[in-house]
């Protein structure tokens, strides 16, 4: 670790003990296990993580985040969230993460509250603005802070900061809720966020490590990086069938590979 990342990582020490307790929304990614892992090293007993669960979390997700607080050894409360019933959230405007985190963030400041703590933070990092974030108006709303964000801390320095820490996660992909592989305009339902979700559950299983499955009506669109386009020539057929048993007529193979937002291109699009 270089000098000035561990001037940031003491800087961000410093102000959480000068916040005496804190709740964390933690996701198991590893942008906010490093903040709930820093949090406890600096709080002990003070830092409490909480994983807001819904159908928008997949399981494996959900399954992860909690082994791995285990394995780190900090203490973690899980909340349901109703987002998916929230006419204004299944409607999926451009603003639909709003929604979301206004559950997530209301239930997160009324766990916070209920046990006189007053700081309640995020794992947002530096990088996160570069991308449409409806989510942060909800943090406003909520009174959550991102420290990370606010100290400067990049993606590359927190995937740096997390190995030195040792936590085991720290090259994870990055994942969203399920709700992003479903374009604007769209209704989020329950259905197709499981249907969404056994899909990218099952190209895991044929060995695919960081993916997307968009949902497009009849049209599956996968991504994947572009150094695995050959495994998936290779897995074509495995890939076709099973895509197709869980109600996609057309299986198709993004070029241009995995990236954060996709679905928000169209938004930049020129008439």
């Amino acid at each position: 670790m270089d000098a000035i990342l561990a001037n940031k990582l003491q800087r961000l020490r410093d102000e959480l003990i000068t916040m005496e307790r804190v709740v964390i929304a933690y996701s198991g990614g590893v942008d906010s296990s490093l903040m709930l892992k820093t949090a406890v090293d600096a709080l002990q007993t003070n830092a409490l993580g909480v994983l807001a669960v819904s159908p928008s979390l997949p399981k494996s997700e959900r399954d992860d985040a909690l082994q791995l607080a285990q394995r780190i050894g900090v203490s973690l409360e899980l909340i349901e969230t109703d987002e998916t019933s929230d006419s204004a959230y299944a409607a999926n405007a451009i603003n639909r993460c709003f929604f979301c985190k206004d559950h997530v963030y209301a239930a997160l400041r009324t766990f916070a509250n209920e046990r006189g703590i007053a700081h309640a933070l995020d794992g947002m990092n530096a990088d996160d603005t570069n991308d449409l974030r409806p989510g942060r108006a909800a943090a406003v709303k909520h009174s959550v802070r991102s420290p990370l964000h606010d100290l400067g801390f990049t993606k590359r320095d927190v995937r740096e900061a997390a190995k030195a820490l040792g936590l085991p996660n720290w090259d994870k992909p990055a994942a969203a809720c399920l709700s992003s592989r479903i374009p604007y305009g769209t209704a989020v339902t329950t259905d197709l966020l499981a249907r969404i979700e056994a899909a990218e559950e099952y190209l895991k299983a044929l060995g695919f490590r960081e993916l997307r499955v968009r949902h497009h009506g009849d049209i599956a669109r996968v991504e994947v990086p572009v150094s695995c386009f050959q495994e998936v020539l290779v897995k074509q057929s495995d890939i076709t069938g099973g895509l197709q048993a869980l109600g996609w007529l057309y299986i198709t193979l993004d070029l241009a590979g995995i990236r954060q937002g996709s679905m928000n291109e169209v938004l930049n699009r020129k008439p």
